[in-house]
């Protein structure tokens, strides 16, 4: 089995430099991975070093030994790649290396509409195996905005899962609707034993937060294993918040936007009961992909969070005391692609993927 140690030995000499940045803190070369991906979505890493991603269009795709294997991976579910939908996320269970587990979420249809479901499998002989559905967002509706998808375990194997408000607004403030909120489940697909609502009936028992518009990025905190997640604003006030439980953020109720047209959505931006964020955006910078940064070859960013913009097409690293954000910095400004994913990954580099139809698999190296 290749060590992340390993990983690194092999891929420096097959990665093509197709550019270079600088930061306060460090210099550095942006290293070409793999390319030709259609719209790439998420990127996670196997225990020897190899990696998976996934494609919106519906492929789950393997980089072995450093290069993009041509025959996706078998037996993905077929997904609804419209508007935003598709396949997104993929993660491993915690116990991956004994039991080869993984979650993945998707945008499903079926004659009712479309939503956000997550399915488990095992991963076995390059195909998907065993795959049942654990998680599926209700009521479905007809657009093909907000699905969210991003995911994350807890240290006790709990799944948390962010579901859109699928562009109804409305629906984030409906507890007994499951759109616009995060919630955690178990393996089984029953709610995680302490969720907050458990004894609430007038709130879904799988809901773990809600008030969430539409959550693209989720990474625990390497020191205090705490949930962070963004989710994207309207026209302004994307968000970093903390994932608590039973917590409110606000969304449509309380906003640092406005909408697309230009109108107000609400006039408040502070209401008693609902969470303040921990920082946001304001022109939006459209967040997606999140991770704290634990690696050895730039250590002057250690414990830096980085975030990834699409509409402002760019990589933005945040300087943190504890919950207050010291000093943000935009890198690859001048790049001009879209950052969908942000990956702390094993070889101690950063590694991201750009939304593009010609999407690529990148890593930021000395």
């Amino acid at each position: 089995m290749r060590t992340a140690i390993t990983l690194t030995l092999m891929l420096a000499p097959m990665l093509a430099v197709c550019g270079s940045g600088e930061s306060t803190h460090h210099d550095f070369e942006l290293e070409t991975v793999a390319s030709g991906l259609k719209h790439p979505w998420s990127l996670t890493f196997l225990p020897d070093g190899d990696a998976l991603v996934t494609e919106r269009a519906g492929r789950l795709r393997l980089i072995d030994d450093g290069k993009l294997q041509d025959s996706p991976i078998g037996n993905v579910p077929k997904v609804a790649a419209q508007g935003q939908g598709g396949l997104l996320d993929v993660v491993l269970h915690p116990d991956f290396e004994t039991n080869r587990q993984l979650v993945i979420s998707y945008a499903h249809r079926t004659s009712e509409g479309v939503t956000t479901r997550v399915s488990k499998a095992k991963l076995e002989d390059n195909a998907l195996r065993d795959r049942e559905v654990i998680f599926e967002a209700l009521p479905r509706s007809s657009t093909t905005r907000h699905f969210a998808g991003r995911m994350v375990f807890d240290d006790d194997n709990n799944l948390y899962i962010a579901v859109g408000d699928r562009g109804e607004k409305d629906r984030a403030q409906d507890t007994g609707d499951d759109a616009g909120g995060v919630h955690r489940i178990t393996m089984n697909g029953e709610p995680a034993p302490d969720n907050p609502f458990l004894d609430d009936p007038g709130t879904n028992n799988t809901f773990y937060t809600y008030g969430n518009r539409n959550i693209q990025g989720m990474t625990r905190h390497p020191e205090t294993g705490e949930i962070w997640s963004h989710e994207h604003g309207p026209q302004g006030g994307d968000e970093i918040n903390i994932i608590r439980a039973g917590t409110n953020y606000g969304w449509p109720e309380i906003t640092y936007g406005i909408d697309y047209d230009g109108s107000i959505i609400s006039e408040k931006t502070h209401m008693e009961g609902m969470a303040q964020p921990l920082h946001y955006w304001d022109p939006s910078i459209a967040p997606s992909g999140m991770a704290f940064y634990t690696g050895d070859a730039f250590p002057d960013w250690k414990g830096d969070l980085f975030v990834g913009a699409l509409v402002m097409e760019k990589l933005v690293r945040l300087r943190l005391d504890e919950e207050t954000v010291k000093q943000e910095e935009d890198l690859l400004t001048d790049n001009g692609e879209r950052i969908r994913a942000v990956v702390d990954g094993p070889d101690g580099h950063l590694w991201l993927l750009t939304d593009h139809a010609n999407g690529r698999v990148v890593r930021l190296a000395q």
